[in-house]
């Protein structure tokens, strides 16, 4: 891809962040709009400090006001969207957010891109793009059985958090096929690797096993996702903002299907190997009561992104569950940084009442 000007949203969150590392180290450059929520970190981005390939404002999607000025100033060829609420747990304890950044959000984005996407020169128009990232979760739940997601899959959304991303799906396509804006979608399995926020599982498992902490195992431990190393996910989303078809839809996956229990239990062998303690990490293993409405099983079919822009995982899980353990061990200060304030807080307000 040559060098393009991207307004990247969310781009200090977990994803957004690995992606617009990945993005400059490539040519590109940047304008990351954040709002900085509990999820955003700037710490993730010291390293493009003074860096002219990469502007970052703090401010919110929700603000139109400032999205318009962003895509007037810097004339961006594509807008790359990845700022969302994205925590299950926080989505049920507290929808209201999910609601208003998430489809609320994207509209505001989606009206902003639209008028400056018209008064675009017709050449500039045509090699535009909006690629908006969601989540396999708006499919919903498969039995063990059943086939993975594709991409023509009906959406059975069962959280506030997948209901959200639904929406925004659905406002996204709708602009294409209503108001012609050339939008792309790409729909990905969990992801895991640095810089991610340690209430997801795999970051909250390891910090908690390196500090002697209880591994809180929801129901029986058996729910089954596809685990994506965030390098592959962000050169997926590469490919499609290169390739991909315009109103097109493409799923993601990292071809490893794993339960939640072997996931813990795969992480406790490596940090016993790697970060050795006076006894096995797994006989910090608890279960605590399900999450409500806790989907049984997620599945990705990335045979269309395959097929047809040549994209395939590069990382297995064994390779790529240990450069994230490694680097969780290398990064402690990061960690620590953010375990702290509001984030205990959640974590006792979620937590405690499971047990």
């Amino acid at each position: 891809m040559h060098p393009k000007v991207l307004l990247v949203t969310g781009g200090a969150g977990f994803i957004g962040s690995n992606f617009v590392l990945e993005a400059v180290r490539r040519g590109h450059k940047i304008v990351n709009l954040d709002a900085l929520t509990y999820a955003g970190n700037i710490d993730n981005l010291a390293s493009l400090a003074g860096n002219p390939a990469h502007e970052f404002v703090h401010g919110s999607i929700l603000d139109g006001a400032l999205v318009s000025n962003l895509l007037t100033r810097h004339r961006p060829d594509a807008v790359v969207h990845f700022a969302a609420e994205s925590h299950v747990d926080r989505s049920i304890l507290g929808p209201a957010a999910f609601i208003e950044t998430n489809i609320n959000g994207t509209f505001t984005l989606l009206e902003a891109a639209l008028k400056h996407w018209r008064a675009l020169p017709e050449a500039e128009q045509g090699n535009f793009r909006f690629l908006h990232v969601s989540t396999d979760e708006v499919y919903g739940s498969l039995t063990a059985d059943e086939p993975a997601f594709h991409e023509e899959t009906p959406y059975r959304p069962n959280s506030p958090y997948s209901a959200s991303k639904a929406a925004s799906d659905h406002l996204v396509r709708a602009y294409f096929h209503t108001y012609g804006l050339p939008v792309v979608t790409t729909n990905c399995s969990n992801n895991y690797g640095p810089y991610q926020f340690p209430e997801k599982l795999i970051p909250l498992m390891i910090h908690n096993a390196i500090s002697g902490k209880p591994l809180p195992i929801y129901g029986d431990g058996q729910n089954v996702r596809d685990w994506l190393y965030v390098a592959d996910h962000c050169d997926a989303i590469l490919s499609v903002l290169q390739a991909g078809r315009l109103g097109g839809t493409y799923n993601v996956g990292g071809l490893n299907e794993q339960k939640n229990l072997d996931i813990v239990n795969t992480l406790c062998e490596i940090l016993d190997e790697l970060h050795p303690a006076g006894a096995p990490h797994n006989q910090l293993i608890t279960y605590v009561k399900d999450r409500p409405g806790h989907d049984r099983r997620y599945a990705i079919d990335c045979s269309k992104l395959q097929r047809e822009l040549g994209w395939a995982p590069k990382e297995s899980f064994h390779t790529g569950i240990r450069k994230t353990v490694q680097w969780y061990l290398d990064n402690a200060k990061w960690v620590e940084k953010i375990v702290s304030g509001e984030y205990r807080e959640w974590i006792k307000g979620n937590y405690s009442a499971r047990n």
